[in-house]
């Protein structure tokens, strides 16, 4: 972001006079309650019977909810495509794609996976069940099924769902504000979005599990959000700071923490917010953590934070080639600032997206 990923300008300027470089979400949701305390919401009914379709419609359309109907499981998909409903409704035995596909497909993809799906079932036995559960179904009804646990259950899930949305919605302006804070430098544009693609593919690299490769995805974005307390003269400065000013830029990693600490989906990315400035000898801020004191979701960012801010223009310094810039990290590696493997493990990375195909 603004004022350098290596961050700090300051560091960045240090490491070129040692090298003689030159300076120079969801759509809005609709009104109107449906008699449970929530926002109006829509489920999907997908029932190849035409009685049970049209029983189903009418059952829900009376208790306040807006519906939308398939007669197939192709039909399913598109209709939800369309409509992006809050519920879906599943008759397994549907022709050509069954409901345990439907779910499987939605419940696959990251951008509906949050979606409640209920399967109607016919079928009793265990395996059918399994079958449901390992396509992610979150609820199951047997037909024939009675009106009050069916509209109990779809209450059940619409109540979690609109906490799953508030959260989203949540998120979606932390993250938002964040590339806001971006936009105030034109030099940085896209740096947010570089450093959730490098640090998510990296930590997928040196084995992180997949909640941590998350974090790295979302840290990528809002690690320096706490930039927003820190005046645009200080953020934009093409010379270095004094202390004072390096003491306000130094508190971004604090504020950034601070800011985002009640997003409890956030609890991993909380460390790389606050300690992505931190060095392996203990020089870096705010905390002066070494070595394995520092989170290795933090070391990861580290890592992918100082490369791009050595490959891209700044108001500050002209930009690096890729094997100029692994080669200033490897004598900052040295120094004991940088995880080794890690650095080893990004420049691997970095040489293989390089290489000629062919």
């Amino acid at each position: 972001m603004s004022g350098g990923g290596y961050a700090d300008k300051d560091e960045v300027l240090d490491m070129q006079a040692r090298f003689g470089g030159s300076v120079h979400d969801r759509q809005a949701r609709r009104n109107c309650t449906a008699g449970i305390g929530l926002m109006k919401t829509t489920v999907l009914v997908a029932e190849d019977d035409p009685s049970e379709r049209t029983l189903l419609e009418r059952m829900l359309r009376r208790e306040g909810f807006d519906v939308v109907a398939a007669p197939d499981g192709e039909s399913a998909l598109r209709l939800f495509k369309e409509t992006q409903p809050d519920l879906v409704l599943l008759d397994v035995m549907m022709p050509d794609l069954d409901g345990f596909e439907v779910c499987r497909h939605l419940k696959r993809n990251p951008e509906t996976m949050l979606t409640p799906v209920v399967l109607i079932t016919g079928l009793g036995t265990v395996d059918d069940r399994v079958r449901g559960i390992e396509a992610g179904a979150d609820e199951f009804l047997s037909k024939p099924f009675e009106s009050v646990e069916l509209l109990a259950r779809v209450r059940s899930l619409l109540r979690v769902k609109s906490y799953t949305d508030e959260l989203e919605r949540a998120e979606s302006v932390v993250l938002t504000l964040a590339r806001s804070i971006e936009g105030r430098d034109p030099y940085t544009e896209g740096h947010c979005e570089r450093l959730a693609n490098y640090g998510s593919l990296l930590g997928e690299r040196v084995g992180l599990s997949q909640a941590e490769i998350t974090a790295l995805r979302r840290g990528g974005i809002v690690h320096d959000i706490g930039k927003v307390v820190v005046p645009d003269a200080i953020l934009n400065k093409t010379s270095g700071l004094t202390p004072e000013e390096k003491t306000v830029m130094q508190q971004h990693t604090v504020m950034g923490e601070h800011i985002c600490k009640e997003l409890k989906s956030f609890k991993l990315v909380l460390p790389i917010i606050r300690h992505h400035h931190e060095k392996l000898n203990g020089s870096g801020y705010p905390d002066g953590l070494q070595g394995e004191e520092i989170p290795i979701t933090a070391r990861v960012l580290q890592i992918v934070d100082v490369y791009d801010a050595l490959t891209t223009e700044r108001t500050y310094k002209e930009a690096f080639s890729p094997q100029v810039a692994l080669d200033m990290m490897q004598t900052e590696v040295d120094r004991e600032w940088w995880d080794a493997r890690i650095l080893a493990e990004f420049r691997q990375m970095v040489e293989v997206s390089l290489a000629p195909h062919g």
